[in-house]
């Protein structure tokens, strides 16, 4: 299993970066994950629109989900439009991004998969568990394995069980970590720290976590120090370009 950041900046993208944005591929399989601002230049530079097999979306904020967009004119607006798109989501997660084009427009770029959080999926050679998180709005948190490898996908959420459970043993638990330390009383419900992500990865045992979702300003040393101080394994920050194998 191979994930490359496309993008990890929370809210909106830092200059020159992208928001939340993640490629994940097995057996030749391309699985996006949340295309967030700015995310679909970076990742055609890699493949083409058309080389996309798979979207996933966590939830409906346009830092995780606006730039299906502009993935979805790629694949359409050509001479030769590809199969269908199969992209998964919450219920209603979807409405708005799908509105921004005249009716009728994109209806033959996708198929609109919605399932209920708690549930599997199959998507290509990946198995997904996915649970509800807790954020502002609904919000699918997701285990992908594969080739006896593990995911696990936080999308945004503040700390829960269901973190812990979701990413128990994962070979590496890509977490929202909007604040480096504290987060602000407004937001507690809904956002973490990377120091709460530190505790819980170290409660999950995960054997590898990557902390993203940044807010552009957050400091990245700092962020990653105070994962570090809850947690003992391998710790990173998203960064865009960056690649993991995790064979």
């Amino acid at each position: 299993m191979l994930l490359t950041i496309l993008g990890g900046c929370g809210a909106w993208p830092g200059a020159g970066q992208a928001c939340s944005g993640y490629l994940v591929e097995h057996d030749g399989f391309r699985l996006l994950v949340d295309p967030g601002y700015a995310t679909v230049p970076r990742l055609l530079e890699r493949i083409t629109a058309d080389q996309v097999d798979a979207v996933f979306i966590s939830h409906g904020h346009p830092d995780h989900c606006a730039d299906l967009n502009p993935l979805l004119r790629a694949r359409t607006l050509r001479d030769d439009p590809p199969a269908p798109l199969p992209v998964y989501s919450l219920p209603g997660a979807l409405d708005a991004v799908l509105a921004l084009d005249r009716p009728g427009m994109l209806t033959d770029a996708y198929v609109l998969h919605e399932f209920t959080a708690g549930g599997s999926l199959d998507i290509g050679p990946f198995h997904a568990r996915t649970r509800l998180l807790p954020h502002s709005v609904p919000n699918a948190g997701i285990r992908l394995t594969a080739g006896e490898r593990v995911l696990a996908y936080t999308g945004d959420t503040c700390p829960s069980p269901d973190v812990v459970d979701l990413a128990r043993g994962a070979d590496l638990l890509l977490a929202e970590a909007t604040y480096a330390d504290r987060v602000p009383e407004d937001s507690r419900r809904h956002l973490s720290s990377a120091r709460q992500v530190g505790r819980q990865a170290k409660e999950a045992g995960a054997r590898h976590l990557l902390l993203t979702h940044l807010q552009p300003g957050t400091d990245a040393t700092a962020a990653q120090a105070a994962a570090e101080a809850e947690y003992d394994g391998e710790t990173g920050i998203a960064t865009s370009g960056l690649t993991i194998d995790l064979s």
